[in-house]
């Protein structure tokens, strides 16, 4: 075996002869690192005594077998699509302490009963998987545990034991001793993952694997990973906040829209199926500058309260903050509200806030950050009973968007009587009964029917 050596660029995965500072795939600087691989002698071929597949025809593959199967927690299943897929390779993400290794042992309590689950963790003991395990509540004896960083020492294990379900904690502190280099860098993780996706594909064991995240929030490694797998999952959130955020950046066996919300406490984490309520809880009544929104997260509506301060501003250029709302976005919408809404916000300091850590990325949350935005301007509090659903303009036209009946629904649901929607689109919406419509055609229309 030859020894050679190659550079890779941690963002992307391509691979360079030499080093250079900035990677010519994707444009990053100073992610080309030095990586030493073995590769065979020139001229041979590596024996390989499996027999080698035929191409099948598409009519001929048989898919009548159930290849989804529950994980035991309802959240979970809503991101993967309806469940977790056997043979598939799941990566699951998150900052420390968000409650990755909590969420896959606390589902080992329901696995267990229908199938075979190995954990495998490269950052605690076999003792303290125990101690984590018994505060969670998981008490099933099925589960086998092994805390190991070799990965030919895991896949001995797979092979002895033949585990169903894999689970490895986490894929950073797996490495191949075959390759010279640390557990973390470039050719390992490749190398790891590549060798459990061939285990997930050939053995139709499903894998879940943890992924440490950078300083920048994407999965530490080289980018190429998140190619590998069949769903990449994100946990958001804070650790002074309690809720989670379960959402799906890829699948290939479902919708990348969904997301499943958790609440952690002393017990682990705990499923919020009416997550609305929890984000609305502690609402303030009568203080101005407070509006409630209807966001679609998938095919489940969300209502979310946003709050904005505006004040006078004691220096020349004014500052502006947002928290879980696009700022450029924010910035058009101050820009909006002083031209067409006759509010001079250039003199003064806006903040903008969505409680309970979610983060408002759609059109449907404009209207709502208007209405913030003019009732601390003008001080005057918005009913608590109005929710406000709609993409605001340039011009200051309202829009309507898309899923409204489903919106009106869960407005509903929640006691809310009046909800101040565009005119445009929503002429043949039917509300359901006890909630009244507002129909309004741009913004000075809806700040006036509000806060007069």
């Amino acid at each position: 075996m030859k020894a050679k050596t190659v550079f890779f660029c941690t963002e992307c995965g391509n691979e360079y002869p030499k080093w250079q500072g900035k990677c010519s795939a994707c444009g990053s600087w100073n992610t080309v690192v030095e990586q030493t691989v073995k590769q065979t002698a020139k001229g041979t071929v590596a024996a390989s005594t499996a027999p080698s597949k035929k191409a099948k025809l598409l009519s001929q593959v048989d898919c009548t077998e159930e290849i989804r199967f529950g994980t035991g927690m309802d959240e979970l299943d809503r991101v993967l699509g309806g469940g977790a897929v056997k043979g598939s390779l799941v990566l699951v993400g998150g900052s420390p302490g968000i409650g990755k290794s909590t969420l896959l042992l606390q589902i080992c309590d329901h696995l267990t009963r229908i199938a075979k689950v190995l954990y495998v963790s490269g950052e605690e003991s076999e003792r303290q998987i125990k101690l984590r395990a018994e505060r969670l509540g998981v008490h099933n004896s099925g589960v086998y545990v092994l805390s190991e960083t070799n990965l030919n020492d895991v896949l001995e294990a797979v092979e002895d034991i033949k585990p169903d379900i894999l689970i490895i904690d986490s894929i950073q502190t797996l490495y191949n001793d075959q390759l010279n280099s640390t557990a973390g860098s470039v050719g390992q993780v490749k190398d790891c993952t590549l060798t459990l996706m061939q285990l997930a594909k050939n053995d139709g064991i499903t894998v879940f694997v943890i992924g440490h995240v950078n300083k920048e929030g994407a999965i530490a490694g080289p980018k190429v990973l998140e190619h590998m797998v069949d769903c990449v999952l994100y946990f958001e959130g804070t650790q002074q906040m309690s809720a989670r955020m379960l959402r799906a950046a890829k699948n290939r066996f479902g919708s990348t829209n969904e997301v499943g919300v958790f609440e952690m406490r002393d017990i682990g984490l705990v499923e919020v199926p009416n997550p609305s309520e929890m984000l609305l809880s502690g609402r303030p009544k009568g203080a101005p500058g407070t509006c409630v929104a209807c966001v679609m997260e998938g095919t489940r509506p969300l209502l979310a309260e946003v709050q904005a301060l505006v004040a006078p501003s004691s220096f020349s250029q004014s500052r502006r903050t947002t928290d879980g709302f696009d700022y450029n976005r924010a910035m058009l919408l101050l820009a909006v509200l002083e031209k067409r809404g006759g509010m001079r916000m250039s003199g003064c300091d806006a903040y903008l806030n969505v409680v309970g850590g979610l983060t408002l990325d759609e059109p449907s949350a404009d209207l709502p950050a208007v209405i913030a935005l003019a009732s601390s301007f003008s001080d005057k509090p918005v009913a608590e009973d109005i929710v406000a659903v709609g993409e605001v303009g340039l011009t200051g036209e309202l829009r309507s968007v898309s899923y409204m009946q489903q919106r009106l629904n869960e407005i509903s649901r929640l006691g809310f009587t009046k909800c101040i929607v565009p005119k445009q689109g929503t002429a043949k919406i039917h509300p359901p009964e006890g909630l009244e419509l507002i129909r309004v055609k741009n913004i000075k229309e809806a700040i006036t029917a509000v806060i007069g």
